[in-house]
């Protein structure tokens, strides 16, 4: 997918929040959206927004000199979630249906993205799921392709949404290997992240090789290139890795929660809709 001119906003919206969580001098503040104003002319529309994404937050780590400066607030969000996963367990086995219910699980954990979303309520958003319907789904799809599957390649994306990624791995029961960012970048899942999230009890983790906050494959490592195209069974997470991967002409299963106009215009739903897309399916 590529940069609109409505990502511009958005991209000075996220660098603002990002260097006043790094600092409150407002000198430093200002340099970066200066810096940015300069730089922003140069960036392509055809380039995705990860790929612009993963310049802008270059640019407030080398100005503010902060590398990871989402690092406290990826710990809480993920001890919240460590704190729910019991219950949401629970309601999975009490469910009629335990997949579709971890599924649906899986994309709450997508609202928890301090790219696109400020302020989020992870509880109500798990009252609320169960009566969710999606606006797109390949349901059926998905559980057929997981019958056939020998392992699944599972593309996280933020730190707090990797114990919900976590739920639905335990309940495909299929093996794994789950991919995150090689370099922290804004609250995406990192190898430490998942680690604190348990991950390494249910699935391989391996990198993606490249710190965009989205799987741009022109920018992620041989390994996992070869990887990512031998896969037969690619589950991607959230809004960023939709963003590098819709255009490819690989077996996706896209799961997310749309929460911008951008990205909600291009599935063809509403901003708030729960989505589970598969591309290129055979």
């Amino acid at each position: 997918m590529k940069t609109f001119l409505d990502c511009i906003p958005c991209f000075f919206t996220q660098a603002l929040r990002t260097a006043r969580t790094v600092t409150d001098d407002e000198k430093v503040i200002k340099r970066v959206l200066d810096e940015l104003g300069t730089m922003i002319k140069d960036i392509s529309l055809d380039s995705s927004p990860p790929e612009t994404g993963r310049v802008v937050y270059h640019l407030i780590s080398e100005i503010t000199g902060e590398r990871d400066p989402y690092q406290e607030v990826k710990k809480n969000h993920i001890d919240k979630a460590l704190s729910l996963y019991d219950s949401l367990k629970e309601l999975v086995k009490k469910s009629n249906d335990n997949l579709l219910t971890a599924v649906k699980f899986a994309i709450v954990g997508n609202i928890i993205d301090l790219g696109a979303v400020r302020e989020f309520d992870i509880e109500g958003e798990i009252n609320g799921i169960s009566e969710s319907e999606f606006a797109i789904s390949d349901y059926v799809k998905f559980k057929k392709c997981l019958e056939d599957a020998d392992d699944i390649l599972y593309l996280g994306d933020n730190a707090g949404e990797s114990v919900f990624d976590k739920i639905l791995i335990e309940e495909m029961k299929k093996p794994t290997k789950y991919v995150v960012r090689d370099a922290p970048i804004i609250n995406d899942v990192t190898y430490e992240d998942a680690v604190r999230s348990g991950i390494d009890e249910v699935a391989a983790i391996i990198s993606s090789g490249s710190d965009a906050p989205g799987v741009v494959l022109d920018l992620c490592s041989d390994d996992f290139k070869k990887t990512f195209r031998d896969a037969k069974f690619i589950i991607s997470k959230g809004q960023g890795n939709y963003e590098a991967l819709s255009e490819e002409k690989y077996p996706i299963f896209f799961l997310l929660r749309a929460k911008c106009p951008v990205i909600a215009r291009d599935l063809g739903v509403t901003v708030g809709d729960i989505v589970l897309k598969g591309v290129n399916i055979q």
